[in-house]
């Protein structure tokens, strides 16, 4: 699995950078547009959105559960900070995705609990593309956590995210996790529709299954 977290540069909008992931073969887009008008984040969702449904991909916004129910997005990702993914589930029913952050095995089972279909699992390392991080996981904090995931019989899709970049691809699937989020390593790309390409294929190689 990978997604694409939606970002901006001076070069790219938030609706370049989802054309681009697409055109590139992802097939699963989280908008994420912090600090921005309700009325902007509605116009840009509605375009990202039609975009997905062209290409046949899952479309989720991030944290705004009112305006996945509203617009009908595939779901809705939530912060750590944002509302409780049981919650979520109680306003949006069984219709929906609901992927929930997380930093600790902790935060997972309350995700878990909660009714989260997916986590968002990290940081891996630091990155300038979130504000206020939780502590930096590295390779050893994800296969603590698949390994306690075992152990208690919890079976959720974790997906890595966090200053990710491909040389770090092949270390990160060998920790048990099922998928991997990125943003920043796409749009620093010469060629980001390239690069997207080079990255599922390289995930590809390391799940031998056929990406979503």
């Amino acid at each position: 699995m990978l997604q694409f977290i939606s970002h901006f540069t001076e070069r790219y909008s938030y609706l370049d950078s989802i054309r681009m992931a697409l055109d590139g073969g992802c097939r699963w887009i989280q908008l994420r547009m912090k600090d921005c008008d309700g009325d902007t984040l509605r116009q840009t969702a509605l375009e990202a959105q039609r975009m997905c449904r062209d290409k046949g991909a899952t479309f989720i916004i991030d944290d705004n559960v009112a305006l996945v129910k509203e617009i009908k997005a595939d779901g809705v990702h939530l912060g750590k900070n944002d509302m409780p993914v049981r919650e979520a589930r109680t306003l949006l029913g069984k219709g929906f995705i609901i992927g929930g952050t997380a930093n600790t095995f902790d935060d997972i089972m309350a995700h878990y609990l909660g009714g989260a279909d997916y986590i968002g699992c990290g940081p891996f390392r630091f990155t300038t593309t979130k504000q206020g991080l939780a502590p930096v996981l590295g390779l050893e904090g994800y296969r603590n956590i698949t390994a306690q995931m075992r152990r208690a019989g919890i079976s959720l899709p974790i997906v890595a995210i966090g200053g990710i970049t491909a040389n770090d691809i092949a270390s990160l699937m060998a920790t048990g996790i099922d998928g991997i989020a990125l943003s920043g390593t796409v749009l620093r790309a010469d060629n980001p529709v390239e690069e997207m390409k080079r990255l599922i294929r390289m995930i590809k190689t390391e799940t031998g299954t056929a990406m979503p």
